[in-house]
């Protein structure tokens, strides 16, 4: 019997909120290409441009890159609205700065679901998250509420957003439900190979090759939750 929930679908627009370019390819992206099929809006938040990420490129090269390398990913998608916030890569913090910059985005598009990546210190597994992850992360679930506060964060003269229904963890160890992405899962791959200078940096280690890494993980929860191939999120109501 599966142990996964259904991820509720009873909503039309979504804010994804990480941190670097490939943070939503990296799992999540598959959803994405369902839902943009389904005609529901999903926009892109990206707390920097990934400009500390390919170790053989300067910081002033790779940032232009990527965020180029993010677009096509976004495309692959069916996702039309991305945006980039400035915070350092590799030196974000958890504050008042990042949870205002993602509270006004939060109003901005006024998205019923909020999506994130995984803020705990270990990811299923036990391998070690990191920083900017944490930080991204646990900022995104607190400006969900901040973003409903008319007298929090006054200076930004937006109005308050309280129409969030939902928050979902992609990469969480505490995933309880799926998300079916058999019939998407092509353009998931097709997502995270557009990043293709950044997976050139990675070298040989693993997940360099977006199919062989991404699709253990989508057989494993599609077993899990009775499908050929699927996603996880940890759901957080409102």
């Amino acid at each position: 019997m599966a142990d996964l929930e259904a991820f509720p679908e009873d909503w039309d627009t979504a804010l994804c909120v990480v941190a670097h370019p490939d943070d939503m390819e990296y799992g999540a992206s598959g959803a994405v290409a369902r839902w943009t099929a389904q005609g529901k809006k999903v926009a892109y938040l990206l707390a920097c441009r990934g400009e500390a990420g390919i170790d053989g490129m300067p910081p002033e090269e790779a940032g232009p890159l990527r965020e180029r390398e993010q677009w096509a990913a976004c495309t692959a998608v069916g996702v039309s609205e991305l945006e980039f916030l400035d915070h350092p890569d590799g030196m974000m913090e958890y504050g008042l700065p990042l949870r205002r910059d993602i509270a006004a985005a939060i109003r901005r598009h006024r998205p019923q679901l909020v999506i994130t990546g995984n803020y705990q210190e270990k990811f299923a597994g036990g391998f070690l998250n990191q920083a900017d992850h944490i930080a991204v992360g646990r900022a995104t679930v607190d400006a969900v509420r901040d973003a409903g506060n008319r007298w929090v964060f006054r200076d930004l003269e937006l109005e308050p957003w309280t129409g969030v229904k939902y928050v979902a963890i992609s990469g969480s160890p505490d995933a309880a439900h799926g998300v079916d992405i058999t019939d998407t899962f092509d353009q998931a791959v097709a997502s995270l190979r557009a990043h293709e200078q950044y997976l050139a940096g990675l070298g040989d280690n693993g997940m360099a090759d977006p199919d062989a890494f991404l699709r253990p993980f989508a057989e494993t929860a599609g077993q899990r939750f009775g499908v050929g191939l699927a996603t996880t999120f940890e759901l957080l109501t409102m």
